[in-house]
Formats: structure tokens, sequence, C-alpha cells
């Protein structure tokens, strides 16, 4: 099972396959990581995801307000964790973590959108409703491509700047397999019902997740201003 602060090995082909769009971030190499453009984005995405659940909730489950904290997917990161572990962690194994959890939460959501892309072939009519839906999935994974691309670079930074005190990141061959998501429920027996409630519940801790990363981005620019 995933969790935020598993001791993950930093794959070098990860770190590296996007360049940031943020070219302010660019500045991170000549020195100091930052953090404010890796907050704002993680804000702006989470308004895009808590936008997406409210439409998929009404589209797919018939109540914008449907709520279900008893069901959880093994494959997500962890959202809760103990405060005096999560607060000493140092910079090195907070960005290490966020980069893993990111790359989590973007394959759950490339899962879920094929998913749903398959489901409007095989329909004769396309729901107008249901396409704009895996547009938005698509941005958001846009969206996490770009926040990982920008935590990478701040690894970078940081392996640089402590180079002496951790082991280098690019020494790494291991990759990602692709998950398949598997509701943990007491009964064995999948309906389609747990299988439109899984969309809700990947967005559902994903919102929860960019809050936690919000924070962390937090702390870390805290770091370098004191």
């Amino acid at each position: 099972e995933m969790c935020c602060f598993h001791n993950y090995s930093v794959c070098s082909c990860l770190l590296f396959f996007l360049p940031s769009k943020c070219p302010s971030c660019f500045y991170a190499f000549k020195g100091k990581p930052c953090y404010k453009n890796c907050f704002r984005l993680t804000r702006s995405t989470r308004t895009r995801v808590q936008q997406l659940l409210r439409k998929y909730k009404e589209l797919h489950l018939g109540n914008r307000h449907f709520e279900d904290r008893s069901r959880h997917l093994k494959d997500l990161p962890l959202i809760s964790t103990e405060f005096n572990s999560w607060i000493n962690l140092t910079d090195w194994e907070r960005l290490h973590a966020a980069f893993w959890d990111m790359q989590a939460y973007w394959n759950m959501l490339e899962w879920k959108r094929r998913q749903l892309e398959k489901e409007e072939k095989d329909q004769k009519v396309v729901q107008v409703a249901r396409a704009t839906l895996t547009k938005s999935i698509r941005h958001i994974q846009l969206d996490l491509r770009d926040l990982m691309s920008q935590v990478s670079s701040q690894v970078s930074t940081v392996f640089l700047l402590k180079s002496t005190h951790i082991s280098s990141p690019f020494h790494s061959t291991e990759t990602l397999e692709e998950v398949t998501p598997k509701l943990v429920l007491q009964n064995l027996s999948r309906t389609v019902w747990d299988n439109l409630v899984e969309g809700y519940i990947i967005l559902r801790d994903l919102d929860l997740y960019l809050t936690k990363l919000a924070r962390d981005f937090l702390i870390l620019a805290s770091k370098i201003q004191s």
C-alpha cells in the first residue's frame, strides 16, 4: 500500500521527464529552492478538483452533496499522519514523498479517465456532460504533472545543497507499475455502484491531499525565509 511517508526510491527518469512550466522556478538552481509557485499551483489545482468532485457526484452518484468516508482505495496515499513525525520531516523527505504521492494520484486519475472514455465509446450517444468530465480530469492531470516537475526541480536543488548528507537520486532504475484500484470493503462482491464510488474516492482524497501538500509547501517556504 502506498503511504504519504513511505521510503520510496526516487527514479531519475521521473525526476526529469518534464521541464517546469514556471520560469521563476529556474532560479532554484542558483542556490535556494522556491516554493511559492508550487503553493499557488497546488491551491488552484485543489479548486479544480473540488469543482470536478461536485460535478462527478451530481452526474454519476445523483447527488452533489453525497458523502461517504467509510470507503477507501488501498492504492492511494494515506492522508492522515502523526503530527510530530510530519512536522519534523526533512526537506528531502517532504519533497520525496510529495513527488511519489502525486504520481500515485496521477496514475489513479489516468485509470479512471480511461475507464470513463471507454464507457463513452461504448455508448451510441456521448453525453456532453460526461465528455466534459473526462476533459476536466485531464486538466487536473496536467496540473499534477506541472507540480511534479516543479517538485523534481526542488528535489534536485536540495540534493545539490546537501549532497554530502543524502544519497544521490539519479542511480535508481525503479519504475512505477500501473495500478489497479481495489476498494477496501468488507463486501468482496463488486457492483456498478462500487465502480462509480471509486471515482468519488479518488477525487475526495485528492482534495484532502492537496490541502496537506499546500501546508508542506508553506513549511518549506518558511524555512527559506527564516
